[in-house]
């Protein structure tokens, strides 16, 4: 989970978002107004923080690289990759809400300061979703939007508890998600998969509903067991039984850690959660030990560097720890987060990655297949997609230039 939109002004604007939001002239013309606006009131943090080399602004064909290339998320949140274009819609539905309808009252509505602000706004955006069709709709919209940036396979992280608290039934919100699921692969060869998340603010009562959801009502795409929302006076140690129990059903865990906080956390997640990999792990450059425990157990961290420097994590972007996990051995993985609240895309991300570490298209092709296989695809999903991220490598850079 993360923040206040420090991606550049070009962000919203990117190709695959225009033409994920473009089943109708209207609808495009909304999405691009509201993006447009959203980086307009969000562009004070990415002024401290744009460095035209590392984010590979003069690199157009890394651009267009990164465009058609074939790719995996693994750190991307269900409500928080509600577009602009969806949460007017949401927000059309239920007028009671605080949210704003239209384009420049939203991006507004969607500047925040702090990491705890992000969470009020965040909850704000939940608050709108409260039927299943509101699920269904939201689930479907988000897959469409990944199809559109070649994201073949993705693990949603979904928050149940604060749908079933709003009303929907637990039933009714599973059978959403699996409906949407299967469109979404039947009409744009997006393979989904789940992560439910306990959302840490809400305490115990949260962790026994969720671990309760994935083990009585248990969908069939759901693949992991997470832990999100603020790290600070939610300790890892309180959970330890609802990982214990969700790892002996089968699903793997995947706790957000040292995002917000020290790298004590990602020991508490790695040691009380059996973190299998690590959201954020931010700070895990700050111990030379646990970084060398990364690395040895082949453990990846799901990157976000926008994310980060958005909710204050990170000052600025160049200086993101990617580099340092990279060159301490660790797996890295680049993914999302909340993209439209950000301004961001993963396409984005990745070119901000490149910039980052000094990449070309091989070592861009080859951070795509890390993400690959650091995920929980079935063998045959993994062995299609990095036959696919070959495939298109050696089609480009065959190609004449």
């Amino acid at each position: 989970m993360s923040s206040d939109s420090a991606a550049d002004a070009t962000t919203p604007t990117d190709p695959t978002t225009a033409d994920a939001d473009s089943t109708t002239t209207a609808d495009a013309t909304t999405a691009d107004a509201t993006a447009d606006a959203t980086a307009d009131a969000t562009t004070t943090a990415a002024a401290t923080t744009d460095d035209d080399a590392a984010r590979g602004a003069h690199r157009p064909h890394l651009r267009s690289f990164i465009s058609g290339l074939p790719k995996a998320e693994l750190h991307v949140h269900h409500v928080g990759s509600a577009s602009p274009r969806i949460v007017a819609e949401l927000a059309g539905r239920h007028p009671d809400s605080p949210v704003p309808r239209d384009p420049q009252s939203l991006a507004r509505f969607f500047t925040f300061t702090d990491f705890a602000h992000f969470v009020e706004l965040y909850l704000a955006t939940v608050d709108l979703v409260r039927t299943a069709e509101d699920v269904r709709m939201l689930t479907y919209e988000v897959a469409r939007d990944l199809a559109a940036q070649q994201v073949r396979y993705a693990e949603l992280t979904m928050t149940p508890y604060t749908s079933v608290v709003r009303g929907i039934p637990i039933e009714a919100y599973t059978e959403a998600i699996e409906d949407a699921r299967v469109a979404a692969e039947r009409d744009h060869g997006v393979v989904l998969r789940w992560i439910y998340d306990i959302p840490g603010e809400s305490g115990l009562e949260a962790a026994d509903a969720t671990l309760a959801y994935a083990l009585d009502h248990r969908p069939d795409a759901l693949v992991g067991f997470g832990l999100g929302g603020p790290e600070i006076g939610v300790p890892r140690a309180q959970f330890e039984r609802h990982f214990t129990a969700a790892r002996a059903a089968g699903l793997h865990s995947v706790p957000h850690s040292g995002e917000s906080t020290g790298p004590q956390s990602v020991w508490d997640a790695l040691t009380l959660l059996g973190a299998e990999r690590i959201g954020h792990g931010t700070s895990s450059v700050q111990d030379r030990r646990l970084l060398e425990h990364l690395a040895e157990r082949g453990i990846p961290l799901e990157v976000c560097p926008t994310s980060n420097v958005a909710t204050r994590v990170v000052e600025r972007l160049e200086d993101h720890p990617i580099r340092a996990m990279r060159d301490a051995g660790v797996v890295v993985t680049v993914n999302s987060d909340d993209p439209p609240m950000f301004g961001t895309t993963l396409n984005h991300e990745y070119e901000i990655a490149a910039g980052l570490l000094g990449l070309d298209e091989a070592g861009v092709a080859a951070l795509a297949r890390a993400a690959v296989d650091a995920s929980f695809a079935p063998d045959d999903v993994v062995a299609r997609l990095r036959a696919e991220i070959e495939a298109y490598t050696s089609g480009v850079t065959a190609a004449p230039s």
